[in-house]
């Protein structure tokens, strides 16, 4: 009996031993997993303020993952993070925004590269001292000390080749998003510049749905409507892909048209999983913000110099430009990125 309460107790611990730690095969050794207390942020310091600018605060697709990103970067900092924009698309208000925080001198500025037009306010901040990274699109009329985003014009690649691949290099597409923007203009030509290959694919209209799902519908609709033998549709910023989606849906033309679109939202992958829309092109913005407040934190800290006095030198003592890469989603990896309800 002995001896089988101290088998009993063997692997008791061998099983509590087993709950504290996991095993990673990629490794080929146990590792102990972090508790939840090693997660937690770091005291704040409320002397070290980092601001992030952008527009439409509130836009699901920046709160969840470009503010949410800054926001935990700065709780494993230990410094504060603070989010400011207009509730609307208005690029006048975001450079309001900039203008207004400068006396504060903050320790840092990340500002959304919405439109050239903030050249003057970004400029206003570097002349001030404050060190200011753009992200998202660059401003490259603009003295700012570093970019990080997506290559624009690669976007537009790699929409091309899966919709020259899926409708089998012959047909009739449109394309739409916000025509006038530096990196969408960027996208659509890196599109047409992959269809030039395939003299069989007839493009039937650039069209500016000023990113809003109705207005995308409405287009979509009218597309349908005017060409019968429309085979894809090619889509450039967030609300491109649901509004499509919802006109050829309405349309009875699922997986007639094809549809490439951009972003990683809910009801972009809730489309994929449905057979509506076929590819999506996600941007990596985590990225964007989580690296872009490291580079404000680093011109702060200064943990790599390059000189006996880098500011006296002139350098610089972060990347100037930072390309954070693509992925793609479609209905071969979809699980990955969206649990079946």
């Amino acid at each position: 009996m002995k001896t089988y309460r101290k088998q009993l107790l063997l692997i008791l611990c061998t099983l509590l031993t087993l709950g504290i730690y996991s095993c990673d095969p990629s490794k080929g050794a146990y590792y102990k997993e972090k508790k939840a207390e090693e997660e937690a942020s770091v005291p704040v310091n409320p002397d070290e303020e980092y601001i992030m600018i952008t527009t439409i605060v509130n836009f699901p697709m920046y709160v969840n993952h470009d503010q949410a990103a800054f926001i935990k970067w700065g709780k494993r900092r230990g410094v504060r993070t603070t989010v400011l924009g207009p509730s609307e698309w208005d690029v006048a208000s975001q450079i309001s925004f900039i203008e207004q925080v400068i006396p504060s001198k903050p320790a840092g500025l990340l500002i959304n590269g919405t439109d050239p037009a903030i050249a003057n306010a970004i400029n206003m901040a570097v002349d001030a001292g404050i060190p200011t990274v753009v992200y998202d699109s660059d401003i490259v009329n603009s003295k700012r000390h570093a970019f990080l985003g997506t290559d624009w014009y690669e976007i537009g690649r790699w929409q091309g080749e899966a919709m020259v691949e899926m409708i089998g290099g012959k047909g009739q597409i449109a394309y739409m998003g916000i025509i006038g923007l530096a990196n969408m203009e960027a996208g659509f030509q890196g599109l047409l510049d992959v269809l030039k290959d395939y003299p069989e694919i007839e493009v039937v209209g650039k069209y500016d749905d000023k990113a809003n799902v109705e207005e995308a519908a409405r287009i979509t609709s009218d597309l349908i409507s005017a060409n019968p033998d429309l085979v894809g549709i090619c889509g450039f910023d967030a609300m491109s892909g649901p509004g499509i989606g919802l006109a050829v849906k309405e349309a009875g033309k699922v997986g007639k048209i094809k549809i490439t679109t951009v972003d990683t939202e809910p009801e972009h992958l809730k489309l994929v999983r449905d057979g509506v829309i076929q590819t999506l092109v996600g941007q990596k913005r985590e990225l964007f913000t989580w690296y872009g407040a490291q580079f404000l934190y680093d011109m702060v800290h200064k943990p790599n110099t390059l000189s006996g006095d880098d500011e006296k030198a002139g350098i610089t003592n972060i990347p100037f430009s930072v390309n954070t890469g693509l992925f793609k989603i479609d209905k071969t990896n979809i699980d990955l990125f969206e649990s079946p309800n």
